[in-house]
């Protein structure tokens, strides 16, 4: 039975039903939709546009648990439509066209397959796109015989997953057979030199998806309990650190926004998996495509023209793809701290190259305990557990699809391969996972990744060494019709497998259900290294193999090419046109402004961001070194930095790998490292068209050089990943894309609070060129040639590796020893692009230069040429400080207090206007960001990109320093919902003022663990709560109002005159929902989507007026530095302004400052008493001063004045 709600006109829910619905639960559900009554089917004429009928989507999910958490059962589904009148742009990946809206719109015709045996194993392969190769063909019909009986579908299907080139890297395992000449080393005996010649750190390496390496001593900051409400508590742990890339690359190209958002969510899964578990804490993004043509000017655009494209348009998958990392990254509570693009095509003779099957790379950092670092064996009738949601149609055959040439096999079978998103799931499992890992004894013994290849990879993978039998009815099924072959075999994302002993495993599963990660008891643990699924139901057993037969012992795949030398052409300019270069290299994608990338996504969750893309005064994106910290004690942190260099890989693929290795170590120096650059430990990611004329040897000397210059810098890859067919098919051509490694380092910082960002400072001193390189500046491979649609024929490289780690390490000590005051990496776009970088994010900053002393007289060469090198400012004399070492060190220019460059080299002079070339700059980013953003708000980001600096007014009374805790406690209590992602950073922020904080979730309050009742203080957090699924905080606030004990806890809180509130964000929007703030009003406030219509992440500042809140006493006057990261932050005041209290407002009305469009410039309000306050800004990742995105230079405070907030609470209640 489906009954619909809403406005024909508009949306429309329908809802999928059990039973008829009561009246109660009518009521419930139009609340819940937002007092919108329910429709006569009669009256939904038209056509809509909504979800598959076969693909439940994420969303109804959420949604359907909502209805669950307020008390109505029976409730199977419930997705949203929306009239054709009302559609744009149709994406019919994912929805379909309904003629009609009635009770037929979820039927399907599917009825569960049988267990199918397989008489043509190769017919099989063909029809249903396995990308068996003949050899493994072969082996499966051995097998057969040899088991004297025909294997299943399930068995041939499993097979081609579990021994994909995506799961397997058969070729990095290979033998190369290079111009007739057999190679010593396999690729990935290449890559593992790197770690046997240079062990340094590490800890853990090639055993899991992830990397460990040593970490320092940290504090942990956790609940002392995870199944059941208890308080933070402080202990010292031994930590490692964890470093991942992961590439998601033909999901991209086919369905880009939740293929790029599975492909952050299975790298976040890869570091959750690592040993016993660990847990993520960052992430970085690389989207590589062909041209966006945004822009209708740019000449570089036509010189390949643009093809009949498979799935999506390069813009399309330029934003979808940002848009699916951003909001999966958003919603599980992982901050994005550092990222790269490149766009490229180039047709040249018979060469067409582009980024046609795209890359896109979810990496990340984390750390988990030493002790935990190496996963243990298990023993028999230990339990297999699934965490995670249900099974649906979807990935299947992704492994095998994603190891194919894109546009290889038919639209369906690829379509069939697309994924779907569910952020805030996975945010529940890891939580389970969390807790254990944190706990004083962890029971994990194994634990898996789900991703590629299901149920199936990731149960045999975890069983390999002992053996397992699995039954298929104990799995979860989110779709009645999936076969066992699809049960067993489909990826639906955010699952984890684990291993415990039996008794352990009712650990885990109370834990489970008070974070509602769903739990499966799966399977046990055999021993007899034979593997099976089972169906009692069905008396089917879709797979029965010895783990031997399943794993494969197909021949070493062997690789025959020739060597096949390309030479481009050069590139052809002249320097009249100077000026004309400038503005064209810095709209490439490449170089020009990430604003439109940064702007939507999380960059201060966590409370443990140090160094994230955006700087200075005008906060603009520019820092390539992301570094958070390890605790909040704001010493020891994680830095990371990426790299890649393909087009020089196209002259010569030596020279791209060793120029992407340098470039990542380039952006990573600014961070200060434990032991320089033997800290550092790399995540190598190989995207290459294999299989093609001259292509496998270029990729053999690509991965030699990356080796040996590895093993020469004195550093290691313990890590990596590989794409080994990144070729697009079409109709009447073949696109191929560059050969491409992408480099993602790591590394132990010292010190969070002394990172050198890419700032000019008016008294830092003068400004130094340091050549890390020691090659000519050639031109080839460079952004510059790009837009004159060349590639070019001569590249540079580091000429010298021990003169490189040098430099490195000298540049460390100096950082150390507080001598830089800023610095940038030269990179894409050239010396000219750094330059302009370091005055871009300041007002009335500039430069006088005069590069005759770097001996290159010609401009063009000098100012575009991309070799690796670095531009320091200090105040001391560095070309005698890096001289005393044997390092050239050249000083280039000086500080000038106004918005231009002069710049000479020999006898060229020019000037540059700063104020100009920043819009120039910014060009690109404002096209791009008009597709992503309500219309007037993009002319205005755009508009006011230099017009809105940050500016500070402290208190009076603010001290900087970090007060003693007092030893009285006074309890209170963080709450949180499925989704909430702030608790950690606001609880760590209450006990420094004094507070007892207990951790609260929402099951404890409705399954009565949890009153409130000894509590004086409680705080609403941050986050997605249910995925802001039918509004923000809607389905938190159904659970406060229709359950009866959590909400009689609330309502005798806030009736007690003895107690404070504080929502933050999601707790802000829940707050207002439930009507706490102004309860005696009858038109009362309501929180609206940003004006933009995205999320949106800020770092801006908050006034704070006169005002009776509590918490804000002594901040009044202050204008203060705040993040702010949401969606739905807009505060809707239907009253005058005199009718409410405003304690803070946004310092500028403008967008972004102002980020949501709030009446009257509100960022906060508060209750008439002043005891409850709520606000969308987060002051409790505003705490330190490392935390903000820009901070009074000169000041050495411990604290931000933002403790005074809760410093103030304790002392109303203590007083």
């Amino acid at each position: 039975m489906i009954h619909f709600f809403g406005l024909p006109q508009e949306d429309v829910f329908a809802v999928e039903t059990e039973k008829s619905l009561s009246a109660e639960e009518k009521q419930k559900l139009q609340w819940l939709f937002g007092d919108l009554s329910s429709i006569d089917p009669k009256n939904l004429t038209g056509s809509f546009f909504g979800p598959r009928a076969t693909m439940i989507t994420p969303w109804s999910t959420n949604a359907v648990e909502i209805t669950q958490n307020m008390g109505i059962k029976g409730i199977s589904r419930i997705e949203k439509y929306t009239p054709e009148a009302k559609t744009d742009a149709i994406d019919y990946m994912l929805v379909q066209n309904f003629k009609a809206l009635d009770d037929h719109i979820f039927k399907t015709e599917i009825t569960p397959e049988k267990v199918n045996l397989i008489d043509d194993i190769a017919e099989f392969n063909a029809s249903d796109g396995l990308a068996l190769n003949q050899e493994e063909v072969d082996f499966l019909e051995t097998l057969s015989k040899q088991l004297k009986r025909q294997l299943t579908d399930s068995e041939v299907f499993g097979f081609s997953q579990v021994n994909s080139e995506h799961c397997r890297h058969k070729i990095f395992n290979g033998t190369f057979v290079i111009d007739q000449k057999e190679k010593d080393q396999s690729l990935f005996q290449m890559i593992k030199e790197t770690s046997k010649q240079n062990p340094n750190t590490i800890v853990s390496a090639y055993k899991d998806n992830v990397a460990f390496i040593e970490g320092p001593i940290i504090e942990q900051f956790a609940p002392k309990k995870g199944d059941e409400p208890s308080s933070y508590e402080k202990t010292s742990i031994k930590s490692v650190l964890s470093l991942k890339a992961e590439t998601h690359n033909f999901p991209t190209t086919v369905e880009p926004f939740n293929g790029a958002a599975t492909g952050s969510g299975g790298e976040i899964r890869d570091r959750l998996a690592g040993g016993k578990g660990s847990l993520p804490l960052a992430g970085t993004a690389v989207y590589m495509t062909p041209y966006s043509r945004v822009s209708k000017e740019n000449s570089w655009e036509s010189g390949f023209p643009k093809r009949e494209w498979l799935y999506q348009t390069p813009l399309e998958i330029l934003i979808k793809a940002s848009n699916g990392t951003s909001d999966f990254g958003n919603k599980f509570g992982q901050p994005l701290i550092a990222g790269s693009v490149l766009t490229f095509e180039h047709q040249e003779g018979e060469h067409k190259l582009g980024y046609d099957k795209v890359i896109m790379q979810a990496g990340g950092i984390g750390f988990g305990k030493k002790d935990q670092a190496q996963k243990d064996t298990p023993s028999k009738g230990d339990r297999i557990i699934i965490l995670g949601g249900d099974n649906y149609r979807i990935g299947m055959g992704g492994a095998a699809v994603s190891s194919a040439n894109t546009g290889a096999f038919g639209n369906s079978i690829e379509l069939n391969a697309i994924q779907r998103s569910n952020p805030e799931m996975q945010k529940r499992v890891a939580n389970a996972i969390r807790a254990l890992v944190e706990s004083a004894h962890n029971p994990i013994i194994s634990i898996h990744d789900h991703g590629a290849g299901g149920h199936l990879n990731c149960l045999s993978e975890l069983v390999e060494e002992t053996g397992g039998a699995i039954e298929i009815d104990k799995l979860p099924l989110g779709d009645p019709t999936l076969s066992a072959k699809e049960i067993i075999g489909n990826e639906s994302q955010e699952r984890m497998g684990l291993i415990l002993s039996e008794k352990d495993a009712h650990i885990l599963e109370k834990i489970a259900s008070r974070e509602r990660a769903p739990f499966y008891d799966v399977g046990v643990i055999t021993n007899d290294k034979h593997f099976s699924f089972h169906s009692k139901k069905s008396n089917e057993t879709p797979i029965d193999l010895d783990l031997s037969a399943l794993f494969g012992s197909s021949p070493k795949t062997l690789m025959n090419d020739q060597s096949a030398e390309v030479l481009y052409e050069e590139i052809k300019y002249t320097l009249s046109d100077l000026n004309q270069y400038v503005d064209q290299v810095l709209q490439i994608e490449a170089v020009a402004c990430k604003d439109w990338l940064t702007n939507k996504v999380d960059r201060c969750v966590t409370g443990r961001v140090a160094q994230q893309q955006c700087v200075g005064e005008l906060q603009l994106p520019l820092s390539n070194c992301g570094v958070m910290s390890l605790d909040y004690t704001g010493t020891n942190g994680v830095a990371t930095s990426l790299g890649h260099s393909p087009l020089t890989g196209l002259i010569d693929p030596k020279k791209g790998s060793v120029n992407a290795i340098a470039e990542s170590l380039s952006n990573l120096v600014w961070a200060p490292l434990v032991d320089g650059l033997k800290s550092v430990s790399l995540s190598a990611n190989w995207m290459w068209p294999c299989n093609n004329p001259g292509e496998d040897a270029r990729l053999y000397l690509a991965v030699e050089a990356c080796s040996e210059f590895a093993i020469a810098l004195g550093i290691n890859i313990p890590t990596g990943k590989d794409s080994l067919s990144m070729k697009q098919k079409y109709k009447d051509q073949e696109v191929k894309a560059p050969g491409t490694v992408i480099i993602s380092a790591a590394a132990q910082c010292k010190d969070v609070t002394n990172i050198i960002s890419p700032v000019l400072k008016t008294s830092g001193g003068d400004l130094y060129y340091l050549d890390m390189s020691q090659d000519e500046f050639h031109l080839g491979g460079s952004s510059f040639a790009q837009t004159q649609n060349a590639i070019g024929n001569q590249a540079p490289t580091v000429k010298d590796a021990s003169y490189f780690a040098k430099v490195f390490n000298r540049i460390q000590e100096l950082i150390q020893n507080g001598v830089i005051s800023s610095g940038h990496d030269i990179g894409s776009g050239g010396l000219i692009t750094s330059l302009l970088e370091l005055c871009f994010p300041s007002l009335n900053i500039g430069l006088d230069l005069d590069l005759s002393n770097l001996e290159e007289k010609d401009s063009v060469r000098v100012l575009f040429s991309e070799k690796i090198g670095v531009l320091l400012q200090s105040n001391e004399d560095l070309t005698a400080n890096f001289g005393s070492r044997g390092i050239v060190c050249r000083k280039i220019g000086t500080i000038r207090n106004d918005s231009k460059i002069t710049l000479k080299n020999d006898t060229n002079t020019v000037e540059f206007s700063i104020k100009q070339l920043r819009k120039t700059w910014n060009k690109t980013s404002a096209l791009l960001d008009a597709e992503q953003t309500e219309k007037s708000c993009s002319t205005d980001r755009s508009n006011n990109i230099d017009q809105l600096p940050l500016q500070f007014k402290f208190p009076k009374d603010f001290s900087g320093k970090l007060n003693a805790i007092p030893k009285t406690k006074i309890k209170a209590a963080v709450i949180r919902e499925k989704g909430s992602n702030s608790e950690r950073e606001m609880a760590y922020a209450m006990q420094l003022a004094g507070f007892d904080v207990r951790d609260v979730h929402m099951t404890d309050l409705i399954e009565g663990r949890e009153t409130f009742e000894d509590l004086n203080f409680i705080v609403a957090v941050g986050g997605f709560s249910n995925s802001d699924v039918l509004g923000s905080a809607k389905g938190w606030a159904g659970a406060f109002k229709y359950n009866e004990k959590a909400k009689k806890s609330l309502d005798n809180f806030f009736a007690r005159p003895d107690t404070l509130s504080l929502g933050v964000c999601n707790g802000c929007q829940l707050f207002i929902e439930l009507g706490l703030i102004n309860p005696n009003v009858s038109d009362k406030p309501k929180m609206l989507h940003n004006k933009s219509g995205k999320f949106e992440c800020v770092f801006s500042t908050v006034t704070i007026n006169e005002s009776s809140s509590v918490l804000l006493k002594g901040l009044e006057g202050s204008t203060l530095g705040v993040w702010s990261a949401h969606a739905e932050g807009r505060f809707s005041l239907p009253k005058a302004e005199s009718n409410y209290q405003i304690p803070g407002k946004y310092t500028y009305a403008d967008y972004p400052a102002n980020p949501n469009g709030s009446d009257y410039d509100a960022a906060m309000l508060c209750n008439e008493d002043g005891r409850h306050l709520v606000m969308m800004p987060h002051l409790e990742r505003s705490t330190f001063p490392w935390n903000w995105g820009h901070y009074t230079e000169g000041r050495k405070d411990e604290v931000s004045p933002w403790i005074m907030a809760f410093e103030n609470a304790y002392k109303w209640l203590a007083s």
